[in-house]
């Protein structure tokens, strides 16, 4: 626990008031809106800038448990309250940012990385918010909350990284999936993980309905982003992103959104850095969602006067399939700080620019060709213009998405920017391949 620094929960529509930290708190009391973590920025700025940095760096060196978490490492900023023997860290954070100057090249931007948020214990960016609520969850048991087990529903990603941080810290989970819409990698995780898998009918919304009644009982603590715990891990996504680049930002970041935490997270950590002056300004965010799960699209064109939920038509991005987004509000406060644009990608857009994406090293998940696809869009629209530098968020390791990345025209794997999905057959003899060699390789100087 780190004394000196306190936060609270607040309702992000401006009721009045604090509510303490610990309990099972998802929504203000008053109005029933979200809440979400607020903290001490006047102790928090005793430290200057410099200072800060200086911190993170020795603790970046000392890689000691639990500083070798890049989420523990900037406690003061994500849950100071937290003592360090209920922490549950399974070593999340600390993630590539890696540049893809090629494509940046293609697309006319000075500069173009990757943020690898999928290379993490469970192969999500989920594992950075999971670590800190089920911390939580441990003390206020150790505290003696009478807590049975954490629920969530999912897509396949939170379910992963529940059932991973659960049983690290061997507290029971319970996980609600859409009954055959997650990749068999993701079903993998949390049956290995010993949680309670309950596929239901239905798709991620119905799951999210269900749960939310699930954990009216308050021996069950709910564990999606509508808690605000899991904002708090998520947005060190933007430090990281800070740090990496020298304690500057890029011009933009794109974020492919479903529930739409991530995006509010990921602004909430940047308007964090710029109020304690570790960056000088804020970038950018492009909001990027799938054509078939886009209701933040829809309401973005209305000024966000309007939000219908939708119901979600299938995606190849299973994991942002969702039609009625529970941190909708989140996202816009965020969106409308950060002069944020929403964008939305086809099936087809999507599978080309991830396709085109692994030209360049990668091994993009359909989320992550969803960014890229939309991305390219506002290069197109001029949106993002000429010269300016862009960090595309990889919320997912693309190992989890096998049969998208073997797939072929029939999973829209068609047109531009693609290659061939299956190994070429040969007789083995040296002449036979020596000369099928020297054929595919005048086939790449052609394209």
């Amino acid at each position: 626990m780190v004394k000196r620094f306190s936060c609270w929960y607040a309702c992000i529509r401006g009721c009045e008031g604090r509510i303490p930290m610990g309990g099972t708190v998802y929504e203000c009391p008053r109005c029933g809106g979200l809440v979400d973590v607020e903290h001490d920025l006047d102790t928090l700025k005793e430290r200057s800038a410099e200072e800060w940095k200086s911190l993170f760096r020795e603790r970046s060196a000392a890689a000691a448990w639990p500083m070798s978490s890049g989420v523990w490492s900037r406690r003061e900023l994500v849950l100071p309250s937290i003592r360090d023997e209920h922490i549950v860290s399974l070593g999340e954070g600390r993630t590539p940012l890696v540049p893809l100057p090629r494509l940046a090249r293609a697309l006319a931007l000075r500069e173009l990385w990757v943020k690898q948020c999928g290379t993490s214990a469970t192969g999500s960016f989920k594992d950075l918010g999971m670590t800190v609520l089920v911390s939580a969850v441990r003390q206020a048991i150790s505290d003696g909350a009478p807590l049975r087990a954490v629920a969530c529903a999912s897509t396949g990603d939170t379910s992963a990284a529940l059932a991973a941080y659960g049983a690290a810290a061997g507290i029971p989970t319970i996980v609600f999936l859409p009954r055959g819409k997650v990749t068999p990698a993701q079903l993998a995780q949390p049956l290995a993980n010993g949680a309670i898998v309950l596929a239901l009918d239905g798709d991620f919304d119905d799951c999210m309905r269900v749960v939310r009644d699930v954990t009216a009982d308050r021996t069950i603590y709910l564990a999606n982003s509508l808690n605000a715990l899991r904002i708090e891990g998520q947005k060190t996504v933007a430090i990281e992103i800070a740090e990496q680049l020298g304690w500057s930002v890029p011009d933009w970041v794109v974020v492919p959104c479903g529930n739409l935490g991530n995006v509010a997270a990921i602004g909430k950590g940047f308007l964090l850095l710029r109020e304690l002056d570790l960056i000088d300004r804020l970038p950018r965010i492009a909001a990027a969602q799938a054509q078939n799960a886009d209701p933040l699209y829809r309401s973005y064109q209305t000024d966000f006067r309007r939000f219908d939920p939708q119901q979600a038509r299938a995606t190849l991005a299973t994991a942002i399939q969702i039609g009625n987004p529970v941190s909708y509000e989140r996202a816009v406060l965020v969106l409308r700080q950060l002069d944020g644009v929403v964008e939305h990608a086809s099936e087809e857009e999507l599978s080309i620019a991830a396709a085109r994406a692994d030209l360049n090293g990668t091994y993009a998940c359909p989320q992550t060709g969803v960014a890229l696809a939309c991305l390219e869009k506002l290069v197109a629209k001029r949106t993002v213009r000429v010269g300016e530098s862009v960090v595309v968020v990889s919320t997912a390791h693309g190992l989890k998405f096998t049969a998208f990345k073997a797939g072929g025209p029939e999973q829209g794997l068609s047109g531009g920017g693609t290659r061939r999905r299956e190994p070429i057959e040969l007789r083995a003899n040296a002449n036979v391949v020596m000369d099928r060699i020297d054929r595919e390789l005048a086939g790449l100087g052609r394209e």
